[in-house]
């Protein structure tokens, strides 16, 4: 193949904008089907609810550097891209930066458009089975209604066997000084040296997101337990909040915060860290569904914004 051939068959960023007057929403097909941007257009300027994407990072098909992505077929980390199920060995694709396949497949292939309105979009991403031995189809439809943003992310299985499965939202938000967040939860994992789940327990003394916590104060990437699906993002020196409302089975929150970075990541999904290789333990809720040939299983997600006035 040469250059220029090559050059024609990489899929290009081309946004497609969705808005209901006050909020728009730019969504990169392309980009593993990922939300670039979410702001309200207020006071004639633009107010970001989500870390808006870059010029570079469209163009380059940076799902990792956009707004929000999702995750199919599970979140986060399967250890060594290995598990076992129903007495076959899976085994994914890894790679140095990536040895535990993290986040499955939606946030590195393309999605297509399946259908556009003015305030609504729906994406779609069809999956052939290849070292993941199912096929399967996910869907996000992406709307905008009394200047909210709902995602509702399914995933259906077209293979002839039951499939392991979960899916949920990657976003990332904007990190300030004085950015605050609240969820309710009862518990939490601790993690090794490869982010992957060790030990159930509470959460920690001075680090419980049920009493609130101030995002640059803790240091978390962490899965925790017992979410009552709701959460509040409060920026207080800017007079704003913005409420996450989901739905079930998206029963888990993980938090990312990383230091003296200016986002950080709240995640609604339905399954813990590493949940396949986990499935035969009963004394654990690893949030993994499987899938009957056919069985389609979806949720929402709502980010409600405000401003104090």
């Amino acid at each position: 193949m040469t250059k220029n051939s090559a050059a024609m068959a990489k899929p290009r960023t081309e946004l497609v904008s969705i808005s209901d007057g006050i909020a728009a929403v730019e969504v990169a097909p392309a980009a593993g089907g990922a939300v670039a941007s979410y702001r309200w257009l207020h006071d004639g300027a633009a107010l970001d609810w989500l870390r808006p994407a870059d010029q570079a990072a469209i163009d380059r098909c940076d799902a990792s550097a956009m707004a929000c992505f999702p995750l199919v077929p599970y979140s986060n980390r399967i250890r060594g891209g290995r598990f076992e199920f129903a007495g076959r060995a899976i085994e994914l694709p890894s790679r140095p930066d990536d040895p535990h396949h993290e986040h499955g497949h939606g946030w590195r292939r393309p999605w297509t458009i399946a259908r556009q309105e003015a305030s609504a979009v729906v994406l779609r991403y069809r999956h052939i089975a290849d070292s993941w031995p199912w096929s399967y189809e996910a869907e996000q439809a992406i709307s905008l209604a009394d200047d909210s943003l709902c995602i509702t992310i399914s995933i259906r299985n077209l293979s002839g066997a039951p499939m392991p499965a979960g899916f949920g939202l990657h976003p990332y938000f904007p990190s300030t000084p004085w950015t605050h967040v609240q969820a309710q939860v009862s518990g939490m994992w601790e993690t090794d040296a490869d982010v992957l789940p060790t030990r159930h327990v509470l959460p920690l003394a001075g680090a419980d997101p049920s009493i609130g916590v101030d995002v640059p104060e803790v240091n978390f990437d962490t899965v925790f337990t017992g979410w009552k699906r709701r959460a509040r993002i409060a920026w207080p020196e800017q007079g704003r909040r913005l409420d996450i409302e989901a739905e079930a089975p998206l029963d888990f929150l993980v938090l990312y915060t990383p230091p003296n970075e200016p986002f950080f990541c709240a995640e609604p999904v339905s399954n813990i860290t590493d949940a396949f290789n986990r499935m035969d333990d009963k004394t654990t809720r690893t949030g993994s569904i499987v899938l009957a040939p056919g069985q389609t299983r979806s949720a929402s997600v709502r980010f409600k914004p405000s401003l104090d006035i």
